[in-house]
């Protein structure tokens, strides 16, 4: 018995380390995806990072907004700016 307990604590947490690794790599995609010449990949990563916070988010956003050419997505990006701005403020 005391030795599924330490395997299932074992896989746990290499369960809890792979996770972490996945979520870093997702966000790591996400963010080179604003950029990309496709608009739906540029529009998911908006959504993307609607949920994400802070100071590097609204650098990183002013920067994509002033990038974007299509007048959907900088409205979208310039409505999730000013939202970002003001939760920080």
């Amino acid at each position: 018995m005391r030795s599924r307990g330490l395997l299932f604590a074992a896989m746990a947490g290499a369960g809890l380390v792979a996770g972490w690794m996945f979520a870093q790599h997702r966000l790591a995609h996400h963010k080179r995806d604003l950029f990309s010449r496709h608009p739906l990949r540029r529009m998911a990563a908006l959504q993307f990072l609607a949920g994400q916070g802070g100071v590097a988010t609204v650098r990183l956003l002013r920067d994509y907004v002033s990038w974007e050419m299509q007048p959907m997505l900088r409205r979208r990006g310039e409505a999730l700016l000013r939202r970002m701005q003001a939760s920080l403020a």
